[in-house]
């Protein structure tokens, strides 16, 4: 007998989840939903104060509606703390429902931060992990939730379909083998109820299917019913609709509920078992997984601002500050708010109408004015280098390169840096008769290092109580061969030093062939690239060769367009950029015919200029595409042919790293909803290797490639296409929202996409740390910061090192609350790990936490309180807070 016959015989309870689901900004910009949204919640307050039956109403699972709502009605804050405390209105846990996949593990952990944050000054956070409409979910998911002390979670897309996926309730086990209960939506999602009203003729029609459908799931006699859907307002009269129902269905009970009571009442049901990342959904209801590749310059932005916040201006903030410098949290708080509030999960999946992405983009460069700043500052107070006192001794000053390290280890090596040499002031104001002060520029300097490039620029140096200082300047970008730099420290060096450029392992250029004595690469006649590694012997050929294919679809879904060809308008040239013996570098520029002219032509074309760099002493190779593309309706890919077949490929992810197949799908079985699309989504890199031949695909990001059954990587660089949504595609039958045209999802115009590539093995693949660790050298290597008005610099004692076969740092961030350094880091492999913090001298005391920062375990410190000692889990995320 089923649980589903046990429960008709004993009769049902049926939770009634009054709710909306409210996205901030979609097909209309973020201030016309905000003006939806304040009546909406006006009459959501009115409606539980006048009917007591309305016991609970949940508000999304994201706090940053109750923040829009209060910016209009500052006036209702009393009355919306008293319903938060009462627990009839449900807050959170996120602060936006994000995209899941595409935004970087840290950015989900300051999204739960920020909505617990927000929840706790209102009045209490919902412990249920809603995610009613992410694009599918990240295996990381349970230990997300169980890192904030949530056990319970709603998801929707990405699970169901499949024979084994029948029934309701999963325990969805995380990578470190700890637990969540979740409830899977029903195939039509949060929006099952949203057609019942309080009216018994309404009612006879809509319930009864509405009952079917849960209850052909139902795996214990509790079942919610979701009532609500996008940008409804709140059900009217809730408690009229439990009556009617229960006089409707006189078998059956029913209750107006709170999510948590629900999962309360099932948390000891028997629940089918689920682990991994969650993105297959093809015949229970769209999954949506195409959406990976649009409006990828956004994309791009978006990771380049992560890794600018996660990786310089928290560390720098938190080092600085406990150097003794400014608390600079309340910054830091500002900028991530901006940056997750362009997170959605239809912002970050590019699904929007114009004037979204381009509000988005304004937003952007808010997030990085802000976090430039803080940079700037936390830098400053490192070194004590003082702009105003500066000022004052301009005959003192001692031009001075601060060297910073992001990672969490020693490191040297090539590094790359802008430095300036005043030429004269630029006097701005009504004329004085002051006399503009004048300088050699660089031409009378020697610098004993290799000129990448220079010329004439104009740089200001800013001071708190002066005006600025603006000065034509002589702008020379320098390699040099940095000196040791401990993890996460400071370093000050002058150019006046005498400093070899003569490297170890010097990089050279014949013809089209640059190479030092690890990796030789050449560029290929159509412009791909040929690598050797010259360690193993192993070659590879025709990488990062550019394709376009037409594409048909919309922003939701990739469509090939009948009979679209790609070819090359041209044979590629290839100029000398840098010779060595640091950097060597090679530019080459040629043309491709791809989709149709953006002016109406038959064939448009993208103009491609790619520059491919080597170092010193390093296997990475460097290269930055700059694509010109004045076609629309086309996808453009770089392959990367590995000949490894019958091989999993390993793509980064939040908190570790997922092996995936290709996907090969049959579609003649029939059944599916949705054709499954063979792009999947990656964060830093993707890898493939059998023994010691392998390649390694690295990005500053996150972004999409597909791995092919032959063993090619392809390398979504953009999808061009003109509208929201249609609904005229096999692959995806009927529209996935409100069809508008969205020329700006073209992607016309210039790009910029940084990668790099690294020959491997199967032991770099499986060591856990070998990857990021060449993530961390391509696009976070040891940073020069050029003072030229310093004086008399102090650095710091910093230096937090992490050793530990398979760690990898993943946060140093100031503590929410206190004065702590929070230190985080992640076990990639999947066996038990030793680990230790180091740092320059003593520190007072070590508490291990959740990554909400709470649930703390004092740690016995060693060394004089220089080592702090941990173990690490399989696949655990382990935070530190560090007095």
């Amino acid at each position: 007998m089923t649980v589903a016959m046990v429960g008709l015989l004993a009769g049902f309870i049926f939770h009634l989840i009054a709710h909306t689901h409210w996205d901030r900004e979609w097909y209309l910009p973020q201030a016309a939903f905000h003006a939806r949204l304040v009546p909406a919640l006006d009459d959501l307050i009115d409606e539980l104060r006048a009917d007591p039956a309305y016991r609970s109403f949940l508000l999304d699972g994201q706090t940053v509606l109750l923040e829009d709502y209060l910016r209009a009605r500052p006036d209702r804050e009393g009355e919306l703390r008293a319903l938060v405390k009462t627990g009839r209105l449900q807050l959170g846990p996120w602060y936006v429902l994000a995209d899941e996949q595409i935004p970087s593990g840290e950015a989900l952990v300051r999204n739960l931060l920020i909505g617990a944050a927000d929840a706790d000054r209102w009045g209490g956070r919902s412990d249920v992990l809603y995610s009613p409409d992410a694009f599918g979910h990240p295996a990381i998911w349970p230990t997300l939730a169980r890192e904030f002390g949530i056990k319970y979670g709603v998801v929707w897309r990405g699970l169901g379909g499949e024979a084994e996926q029948t029934r309701d309730l999963y325990r969805w086990r995380g990578p470190d083998g700890r637990e969540v209960l979740v409830w899977h939506l029903p195939p039509a999602g949060y929006g099952i109820g949203a057609g019942l009203r309080s009216a018994a003729d309404v009612l006879r029609t809509e319930w009864p299917d509405v009952r079917d459908v849960l209850l052909a799931r139902a795996a214990a006699r509790h079942v919610p019913v979701f009532i609500g859907a996008d940008h409804h307002a709140p059900p009217a009269q809730l408690g009229r609709l439990r009556d009617l129902l229960a006089e409707l269905d006189p078998g059956n009970a029913f209750r107006v509920s709170r999510l948590d009571e629900f999962f309360q009442a099932v948390d000891s049901t028997p629940a089918a078992p689920l682990s991994g990342e969650l993105r297959w959904s093809y015949r229970y209801t769209w999954t949506l997984q195409g959406v990976h590749g649009t409006r990828a310059p956004l994309k791009r932005r978006n990771s380049q601002l992560e890794l600018l916040m996660e990786r310089s201006a928290e560390p720098l903030a938190a080092l600085a500050r406990r150097a003794g410098g400014r608390d600079r949290r309340p910054l830091l708080d500002l900028a991530w708010r901006s940056l997750i509030r362009c997170q959605f999960h239809d912002v970050m999946a590019g699904c929007v109408s114009d004037p979204v992405a381009e509000s988005i983009a304004a937003r952007h460069l808010e997030v990085e004015s802000i976090a430039a700043e803080v940079v700037r500052g936390s830098l400053h107070d490192l070194v004590k280098h003082d702009p105003d006192a500066a000022r004052e001794r301009r005959d003192d000053w001692r031009p001075s390169l601060v060297l910073w390290n992001p990672a969490a280890r020693p490191r040297e090596g090539v590094l790359i840096a802008d430095v300036t040499f005043f030429r004269r002031d630029v006097l701005v104001g009504p004329p004085t008769g002051r006399t503009p002060r004048e300088g050699p520029g660089a031409d009378g300097t020697a610098i004993p290092l290799q000129i990448l490039d220079q010329g004439p620029a104009r740089e200001r140096l800013d001071a708190s109580r002066h005006y600025p200082d603006l000065d034509d300047v002589t702008r020379v970008r320098v390699a040099i061969h940095a000196p040791p730099v401990p993890g996460l420290g400071v370093t000050v060096v002058s150019l006046a030093d005498d400093r070899s450029i003569e490297p170890r392992e010097a990089v050279s250029i014949r013809g089209r062939t640059i190479a030092n004595a690890l990796v030789e690469v050449t560029i290929e006649g159509n412009g791909s690239l040929a690598l050797h590694d010259v360690r193993t012997g192993e070659r590879f050929s025709g990488l990062l060769g550019l394709e376009s294919e037409g594409d048909a679809g919309d922003t939701y879904t990739y469509h090939p367009a009948r009979g679209s060809r790609s070819g090359r308008a041209g044979p590629a040239t290839v100029r000398r950029v840098a010779a060595g013996p640091l950097v060597a570098a090679l530019e080459t520029r040629y043309d491709l015919v791809a989709g149709a002219g953006a002016r109406g032509g038959r064939s448009g074309r993208v103009a491609v200029r790619c520059v491919v760099t080597l170092h010193a002493g390093s296997p990475i190779v460097r290269c930055i595409f700059h694509v010109d593309n004045d076609a629309v309706n086309h996808r453009l890919r770089a392959r990367l042919p590995t000949g490894l077949d019958d091989v999993a490929a390993t793509a980064g992810s939040a908190f570790g790293s997922v092996e995936r197949t290709p996907v090969i799908v049959d579609t003649s079985m029939g059944g599916f909803l949705e054709t499954p699309v063979r792009t999947a989504p990656a964060h830093r890199f993707v890898a493939a290797a059998r023994e010691r031949r392998g390649l390694a695909l690295l990005a500053p990001g996150f972004f999409e490639y597909e791995w092919t059954p032959a063993g090619d990587f392809l390398f979504t660089v953009l999808r061009a296409v003109g509208q929201l949504s249609r609904d005229d595609l096999p692959s995806r039958p009927g529209h996935a929202a409100w069809p508008c045209a969205t020329p700006l999802a073209q992607c016309l115009g210039q790009s910029r996409v940084d990668l790099a590539l690294a020959p491997v093995g199967r032991p770099d693949v499986e060591s856990g740390d070998a990857l990021p660790h060449l993530w961390e050298d391509a696009f976070l290597p040891v940073r020069g910061f050029w003072l030229r008005d310093a004086v008399a610099l102090e650095p710091a004692a910093t230096g937090v090192e992490l050793e530990g076969a398979g760690l990898v740092l993943s946060a140093v961030k100031p503590a929410q609350a206190g004065s702590p350094l929070v230190l985080r880091c992640y076990n990639a492999t999947g066996r038990k790990t030793a680990g230790v913090w180091r740092f320059p001298e003593s520190v007072h005391s070590a508490h291990r936490v959740r990554a909400d920062e709470r649930e703390s375990a004092p740690i016995v410190l060693e060394g004089r309180g220089s080592a702090v000692r941990f173990f690490a889990e399989p696949y655990e995320v382990v935070t530190m807070l560090i007095t």
